[in-house]
């Protein structure tokens, strides 16, 4: 009995350590991130790119302004 009660003592720590470790991290990025953002703005890039270089590839807001940014047509290579 008493080996179960330490068992669930010290796998709700575990789980409670984990779960507050990963928020911190979370939030630790989202400041990041904001901080970032009101640099970018201060400094008059857009704050959007700066959004989307923290973000996943298949992030659709960045697809979607990766589309619309970029309206110079593709270089071609040079002659030799």
């Amino acid at each position: 009995m008493f080996n179960k009660v330490i068992l669930i003592i010290a796998t709700t720590v575990t789980i409670m350590f984990v779960s507050g470790s990963y928020t911190f991290y979370q939030y630790s990025v989202l400041k990041s991130l904001e901080r970032n953002v009101e640099s970018a703005i201060v400094k008059g890039i857009d704050p959007i790119t700066v959004r989307c270089a923290y973000a996943i590839q298949t992030d659709p807001i960045c697809i979607a302004y990766g589309s619309i940014s970029n309206n110079t047509a593709p270089s071609t290579p040079a002659k030799k």
